[in-house]
């Protein structure tokens, strides 16, 4: 739930991207992608018998039965995958402490799944981050804001004491201040706590690790000029939805689809009273204002409650705005969050009055008919109508029939034979002419579609799940898609892309 309460940023906090010019915004060394082709770091390191060892180490590391103590050094120790190969780095790795040999701690996004155990005491090295996400643990975390040095985009910035390591910061697509991080670099250093050694550190060969975090894959990552024509060492991919029942449609057309919905309802178009069954009007319900009330947005309007993150889903409520021509109103709590991140046309929507606005922020949890019940009382004189909207990947199910098991030109080809309306969000069970909750297959992962587009039109050495890794059957399920991705990827050609069909989506 949002508490209600107001915020202060200093000036200094603000302006965290400053701090960036302690960096040096350079041309990363070169390397030779020959080299990088016939030889994979990650062989050696991670090859049959010793990759199943490293996975049982990294499981023992995220025991959920670990219990700080002296035996144990009072730290829970930091699997191999949140420390690069042979480089004194870690990613989202905050909950494991300092780290041995770590010197730089970077962190993807403002999500409590990644900062687990960031907080106001943090004193174990400088945090990198884009400039919106320093801004957020600043202000929800209370991290002092001397460990954070905010990077930024787009730029390659050697990162000090890493041994000439620079990083590139490339939006995820998945909350505001998301990002990739493409590092590259040299391996130096064996550090973290894996018993699992590097045999290149000391070598002249330069590395690219692609760390993805959270993120919604499309082709501007592909076709990105820091990623583009490289080949990458490896890749730390965001698996949360690597599985073919999850191959939901694309951001955009869901975000549209949104849109249309909630201009539709707002209009209360009389041809949806026509609809034959199975049709759209089939299932929205419209009620006419009373004539009293014609015209006065207060009493006669539809009121669209949107359920978010405590970031993330922005996208779906700014359309939703721009299509009723409304405010948007959240909790104090909500606000302060939102004003944190750089999107000066979001904050011209909010408003402090919730009757100013049709457009309501509530917590993704709060979408369900009960909840809205409640919630409608307070408004129930105002509005004609309480519509929820409840955008998450999880309430997508695949078609009846669909083959679990296909090939992938046959997972680029269905997908991309696909579209998505506002006719296909449908009324959850329950709903009313007054009260209707719309599940909606919307999220900012990858859909295991999106994660097959990205990895055939990338060339890499080595995938490296970082979602879903805690069974050997998950992990086993995943590496057998990306067996199938590089035996396809080595049948088309390391120049092989993927043909997409607009620059957002494949």
């Amino acid at each position: 739930m949002f508490n209600q309460f107001t915020i202060h940023i200093p000036a200094e906090d603000i302006s965290l991207s400053n701090r960036a010019s302690t960096l040096k915004p350079l041309q990363p060394p070169a390397s030779s992608d020959r080299q990088s082709a016939t030889s994979n770091a990650y062989s050696v390191l991670m090859s049959s018998h010793k990759e199943n060892e490293a996975w049982k180490e990294a499981a023992v590391a995220e025991d959920r039965g670990f219990r700080p103590s002296k035996s144990n050094g009072g730290r829970r120790k930091a699997p191999f995958y949140k420390v690069l190969q042979g480089m004194p780095i870690a990613v989202d790795a905050f909950k494991y402490g300092t780290i041995p040999g770590v010197k730089a701690y970077f962190l993807t996004h403002a999500h409590s799944d990644h900062y687990t155990a960031l907080s106001s005491s943090w004193n174990s090295g400088p945090i990198y981050c884009s400039e919106g996400t320093a801004n957020l643990i600043i202000h929800m975390l209370k991290v002092d804001p001397r460990w954070v040095h905010p990077l930024p985009m787009d730029i390659p910035t050697e990162i000090p004491s890493t041994g000439g390591v620079y990083v590139s910061l490339i939006e995820a697509n998945h909350c505001p201040g998301s990002c990739l991080f493409l590092f590259e670099g040299k391996q130096t250093i064996d550090a973290g706590d894996s018993t699992f050694k590097s045999p290149f550190v000391g070598s002249k060969r330069t590395f690219r690790y692609l760390h993805c975090g959270d993120f919604r894959a499309s082709p501007a990552h592909v076709n990105h000029p820091a990623v583009k024509g490289k080949r990458i060492d490896h890749v730390y991919l965001d698996t949360t939805y690597l599985d073919p029942k999850y191959t939901f449609p694309p951001q955009p057309m869901v975000i549209s689809a949104c849109a249309e919905l909630a201009k539709r309802i707002q209009e209360d178009d009389s041809s949806l009273g026509q609809a034959q069954p199975g049709t759209m009007g089939a299932w929205v319900t419209t009620t006419r204002p009373n004539s009293n009330t014609k015209g006065k947005q207060k009493a006669g309007g539809v009121l669209m409650v949107v359920g978010t993150y405590s970031i993330g889903k922005e996208r779906i409520v700014k359309a939703v705005a721009k299509a009723l021509r409304s405010k948007v109103y959240c909790d104090s709590r909500k606000a302060a969050i939102l004003r944190c991140q750089a999107d000066p046309e979001l904050h011209a929507l909010l408003t402090k009055n919730p009757l100013d606005a049709q457009v309501h922020i509530v917590p993704l949890g709060h979408v369900n008919l009960d909840k809205l019940k409640e919630y409608s009382e307070k408004y129930k004189s105002h509005f004609r109508k309480i519509v929820g909207l409840r955008p998450t990947g999880w309430t997508y199910s695949p078609p009846a029939g669909t083959d679990m098991a296909p090939s992938i030109p046959t997972i680029i080809a269905r997908a991309q034979r696909s579209a998505f309306t506002h006719a296909d969000l449908r009324q959850g069970r329950g709903s009313s002419s007054v009260l209707q909750v719309y599940p909606v297959p919307y999220s900012e992962h990858s859909s295991f579609f999106e994660l097959t587009c990205f990895a055939m039109s990338l060339e890499w050495g080595k995938m490296i799940a970082t979602v879903n890794v805690g069974s050997d059957f998950s992990r086993g399920k995943m590496a057998r898609w990306v067996e199938k991705w590089e035996k396809e990827r080595k049948k088309n050609g390391r120049d092989y892309v993927v043909p997409c069909r607009r620059d957002d989506f494949w």
